[in-house]
């Protein structure tokens, strides 16, 4: 991951934005609410097929109860903060994404997820994905899970909560802003 921050000179707005991922859609980029343009390097081979299956939970879950909408690693949404963010895995409500126009859902999205998973990637700083959890609870997300399959941990974020800390769960538990919805971690820690 690379920040430049290309303030005075450069007002990173939210058109320039667009139009830069647009003319780089090779890159995966995200907008600091600071104004630095994030240059993200692509997920490790093996960081790419935990995504996929934990994202493939969350789909398959809100397939069967249609309480909202499902977002892989590629969406990005503008925060309140200003900031544009692209998790690793994303989750709205079905009522706040209805309230969205059709132009704001094609663009990135005006609104935090409700929920929001990350996974850390072998070239992926601890601190800096722990910012970003804490950044998605402050701009108005409910739960959001930290997996790092390296050392076995979870960091839990709830809204009005300290993020708590466990030690190699087998599952995780979205209840009650997932109602129902239990992550096997099996396969991340085997």
């Amino acid at each position: 991951m690379i920040a430049l921050n290309l303030r005075p000179t450069l007002q990173l707005t939210d058109e320039v934005f667009a139009q830069l991922c647009q003319s780089n859609p090779e890159l995966r980029l995200e907008r600091t609410a600071a104004g630095e343009l994030i240059a993200m390097a692509p997920a490790a081979s093996e960081s790419g097929y935990f995504n996929a299956d934990l994202s493939g939970q969350l789909w398959q879950w809100n397939r069967q109860t249609q309480l909202g909408v499902v977002f892989d690693s590629s969406a990005g949404f503008t925060l309140p903060n200003g900031a544009i963010r692209a998790p690793g895995a994303a989750w709205i409500a079905q009522p706040r994404w209805d309230r969205l126009s059709l132009e704001q859902r094609r663009k990135f999205a005006p609104i935090c997820p409700d929920f929001v998973l990350e996974l850390q990637s072998p070239n992926d700083r601890l601190v800096v994905l722990q910012a970003k959890l804490q950044e998605y609870i402050d701009n108005g997300a409910q739960l959001g899970w930290l997996i790092v399959p390296e050392t076995q941990q979870v960091y839990c974020y709830r809204s009005g909560q300290s993020v708590q800390s466990l030690n190699a769960p087998s599952r995780l538990a979205g209840e009650p802003m997932l109602p129902g919805f239990v992550m096997d971690l099996t396969l991340i820690w085997s």
